[in-house]
């Protein structure tokens, strides 16, 4: 009689446990809030034929070729938790060859890119003109640039972030640093 009162006691509760409106649903990953200052900026301007303005939060280191200084930079992106691999180039090929390769360097990230927007920059006052784009999507760099005064100067720009290209999670990153980098085009002055 006791054996089947703990059963009936335990059959009960087995049923009453499974009872109930309430789903449990498992929720999505969340990924942490970035708390990004207001954008500041500073002009930066070296021993190098440019000048632009930049955000403070950015660090800028120059690269070394064969124990020479090089006009090239390597600007840290502070918390954003990246970098901006900044070349300048003479020019001894035609414009056209520079172009080109930095258009296939974009085209090479056309297999896991949603969207590729590009921005013309043509600014004939300063002799500034160039292609700005934005890489939507799973990329490993989701910005590119190239400026050119079109006659014997050429400077181009990729970012990196030092995390999996999630572009989800880097959305608020990507948001905050485009606007940086349109500040740094648009500023961006040959001397």
């Amino acid at each position: 009689m006791v054996m089947k009162l703990i059963g009936i006691i335990l059959l009960v509760s087995v049923l009453y446990s499974c009872g109930g409106d309430e789903i449990t649903v498992p929720k999505p990953p969340t990924y942490l809030r970035m708390n990004l200052p207001e954008h500041e900026y500073y002009l930066y301007s070296d021993d190098c034929p440019y000048s632009f303005e930049i955000s403070k939060l950015f660090k800028v280191d120059k690269v070394m070729d064969k124990q020479k200084e090089t006009c090239h930079k390597d600007i840290h992106l502070g918390a954003l938790n990246g970098i901006i691999h900044f070349s300048y180039i003479d020019m001894v090929e035609p414009l056209s060859a520079y172009v080109n390769y930095s258009n296939d360097k974009v085209d090479e990230h056309k297999i896991k890119a949603t969207s590729i927007d590009d921005t013309k920059i043509i600014r004939s006052e300063d002799r500034v003109f160039g292609t700005f784009f934005e890489l939507k999507g799973d990329v490993a760099t989701p910005f590119q640039f190239y400026l050119t005064d079109s006659t014997s100067r050429f400077v181009s720009g990729v970012v990196y972030f030092n995390s999996v290209p999630n572009y989800d999670s880097l959305k608020p990153s990507i948001d905050y640093l485009k606007k940086d980098l349109m500040k740094m085009v648009e500023t961006f002055k040959w001397k």
